[in-house]
């Protein structure tokens, strides 16, 4: 059994393009957390619309104290997240951000063939990669991707942690760190939710 987050905050679980995979990680971590009696908010975000996950992620929310809880994003979330920061609507700041396995900020690759399968997910394009937005958006943000997801093609570090000025975690060969990777029960993020610092410990 692992052992009882020692941080209690609620936390909000926000899905990629494939939706609340039920043996990925986020649904594990949503078990895990959610046994140690930490509030766990997981959206069902619907099929990929910028204007239909920002309002789901305004939805999410409500009500929690700022920097008073954490964000976990994946993969196109990680985009509706950053509409979000820099965007102009009110509401609670988290304490803490992760932005797990986050697309190109531009179609490219990969990323525009999966656009053609989901005509909503070209609404999320161009993403807009600004540092006084994010730094505003939370306390603290941290990245974590792999060294060959094929919707990054560019890598986090070089496409997120250069213009962001803060540090990336890269996981060998984690794909885009989903079920399809082998990322279902996933310690580190756990460990992650458990702790009060920010740095993320792959």
């Amino acid at each position: 059994m692992p052992r009882r987050p020692t941080r209690t905050v609620p936390t909000v679980l926000l899905h990629g393009v494939n939706g609340r995979e039920a043996d990925g990680w986020q649904s594990w971590l949503a078990g895990q957390l959610s046994d140690a009696d930490r509030e766990v908010r997981f959206p069902s975000l619907g099929e990929p619309d910028l204007t239909g996950w920002l309002a789901a992620l305004d939805d999410s929310l409500r009500g929690l104290p700022d920097d008073g809880f954490d964000v976990i994003a994946h993969s196109l979330s990680c985009l509706a997240w950053l509409h979000h920061a820099a965007g102009s609507q009110p509401g609670p700041r988290p304490a803490r951000v992760a932005l797990v396995a986050p697309p190109s900020a531009v179609e490219e690759s990969d990323a525009a063939v999966a656009a053609d399968a989901h005509p909503g997910y070209r609404s999320f394009y161009p993403a807009p990669v600004d540092i006084d937005a994010v730094r505003r958006a939370a306390d603290g943000t941290v990245l974590v991707g792999s060294d060959n997801d094929p919707h990054c093609p560019g890598g986090v570090a070089r496409v997120y942690g250069v213009p962001l000025k803060m540090a990336a975690t890269v996981i060998p060969d984690a794909g885009s760190i989903d079920a399809a990777a082998g990322f279902g029960p996933w310690p580190a993020v756990l460990d992650w939710c458990g702790r009060d610092n920010l740095a993320f410990i792959a």
